[in-house]
């Protein structure tokens, strides 16, 4: 629903305090003033810089001071019994401190029912006192449409050539979605100065500077694609498959995410970046460690915050790592924490369950144990993959590929890799190559993960069984070990059993 379209409802329905959250006041004001030429309504404006102005050429006899108390016992020289009359407060956010100010108001919202006098704060936040949450109802002014864009880019492409057509424009309002109309127009024209053509590179520049300003996620630039990472075919098949897939008209059919489960080392990270690349994708890291606050409600409103900027960056993969020690807490988060993790879970289920934005979730986790059951159910992931260590063929594909980055001898012997992940093998091609030292030697400072912590392992991977999906081959995964067989608990005979 348009803005006006909403207010001309709330306006009908005697609503008399409307608090507009908007990022572009200008063209808000502009649907405003429209909407009142329509229904003939009389309209004002309030800054602390031109004070108050009378809109649509009406003649009032007014106070024009920046005073903001001023302007709002002016507003009653707007009363009229024919007609409602408007009253817009920008950036009013910054004065409701003043109890004068708040209490003066609260009044004249209360007295506008008889007055016929409405009055509309427009401000980029909602920041609403106690003694007013009950009199303002708040709306957000939508970012512009699909549609919206394509006008703003045929406005900005003037010339035979300049705006692309097909599948590269739908690349283009892809990368589009979530700017305002001002910063939707600097990115078009920056990107005709740069390549006298539009392309999403400048408009991926200009969202890039969005997060800088947040502090709240990263945007991770690589070149890495799949080629780099040797195995996890099914893995790979899966995601690169819904996303080239994605229905832009319904979100419905949109995909949601992955989590992925497995053996630290084995390329988790690793994946999610490369997926990025395949796909054109940009990678918004989202450290969730990183957006816990010290002020009451600091920590909840990160998330919030975080979130909106992945929907406004869509379509993205939102990548965030090693979940469950972020989230594990959250059972018993009202003794350890007042109640922040499982607040912060609570908005972070909700966000998966419920958003229609083209945003790819992927989630690692490398104890399961530790994760809320809630996150796992269906819906809040299209699948959890499971990560095993690598098999024969996929180790030789790891070795190759890491012998020639760090431009080893590809003939000399090679150490046994029984237990190595991807990881422990690259290692182990780093250190031949820092220390000069022969394959086999230097992985004699490599000590592996699946001996180190067995246990975790072991227990990990039967957990796995029949409850993920492999991230090798189609289907459920099925544990076994290098030559096929399924892995069994060893028992020795040589001694019978006391039982």
């Amino acid at each position: 629903m348009k803005l006006s379209d909403r207010l001309v409802e709330l306006v009908k329905a005697c609503f008399t305090g409307i608090w507009i959250e908007s990022q572009e006041h200008e063209d808000a004001i502009m649907e405003i003033v429209k909407m009142c030429r329509e229904h003939q309504w009389r309209l004002a404006s309030w800054d602390i810089d031109a004070g108050l102005c009378v809109l649509g050429g009406d003649n009032f006899e007014v106070d024009q001071g920046a005073d903001p108390l001023a302007a709002i016992r002016a507003s009653r020289s707007f009363a009229s019994d024919d007609k409602p009359s408007i009253v817009i407060l920008r950036n009013f956010h910054r004065f409701l401190g003043s109890a004068e100010i708040m209490q003066s108001l609260a009044r004249q919202i209360a007295e506008g029912r008889n007055s016929r006098t409405v009055f509309i704060i427009l401000s980029p936040v909602v920041q609403l006192p106690v003694e007013l949450e009950k009199i303002f109802v708040v709306v957000e002014h939508p970012m512009p449409t699909r549609q919206q864009l394509r006008e703003i880019a045929e406005g900005v492409a003037t010339e035979d050539g300049e705006l692309p057509s097909g599948d590269e424009l739908e690349t283009v309002l892809d990368s589009a979605m979530g700017l305002t109309r001002l910063e939707a127009e600097n990115a078009f024209g920056l990107s005709l100065v740069r390549d006298q053509v539009i392309r999403p590179d400048s408009i991926w520049e200009l969202k890039a500077n969005t997060l800088k300003k947040s502090g709240l996620v990263q945007l991770y630039k690589g070149e890495e694609d799949f080629s780099s990472l040797g195995g996890l075919e099914n893995l790979k098949a899966f995601c690169k498959r819904s996303l080239l897939q994605t229905n832009r008209e319904n979100p419905l059919k949109r995909p949601r995410g992955v989590l992925l489960l497995g053996v630290p080392g084995t390329g988790k990270s690793a994946f999610a970046k490369a997926l990025g690349k395949e796909t054109g994708r940009p990678i918004l890291m989202l450290d969730i460690g990183a957006l816990m606050g010290s002020l009451v409600g600091q920590t909840e409103q990160n998330v919030r915050r975080a979130l909106q900027i992945a929907d406004a960056m869509e379509p993205c993969i939102l990548f965030v790592d090693e979940i469950e020690k972020a989230l594990s807490g959250a059972a018993g988060s009202v003794q350890s924490d007042s109640g922040v993790s499982s607040r912060m879970l609570g908005t972070l289920l909700s966000y998966m369950n419920d958003h229609t934005t083209n945003v790819y979730l992927i989630a690692t986790c490398n104890d399961i144990s530790r994760m809320p059951p809630e996150l796992t159910r269906a819906e809040r992931f299209d699948g959890i993959m499971f990560l095993d260590l690598p098999g024969r063929s996929q180790k030789d594909q790891i070795w190759d590929q890491y012998v020639a980055l760090f431009e080893l001898d590809a003939e000399q012997k090679r150490p046994d890799d029984t237990n190595l992940t991807g990881a422990e093998i690259r290692s182990c091609c780093r250190l031949a190559s820092l220390l000069d030292l022969p394959l086999v030697q230097a992985a004699q400072n490599v000590v592996p993960i699946a001996v180190t912590a067995n246990e975790s392992v072991e227990r990990l991977r039967q957990w796995a069984i029949g409850r993920c999906l492999d991230a090798e081959t189609p289907g459920l995964y099925q544990s076994t070990n290098e030559t096929g067989a399924s892995r069994r608990r060893s028992v020795t005979r040589s001694k019978p059993s006391s039982n």
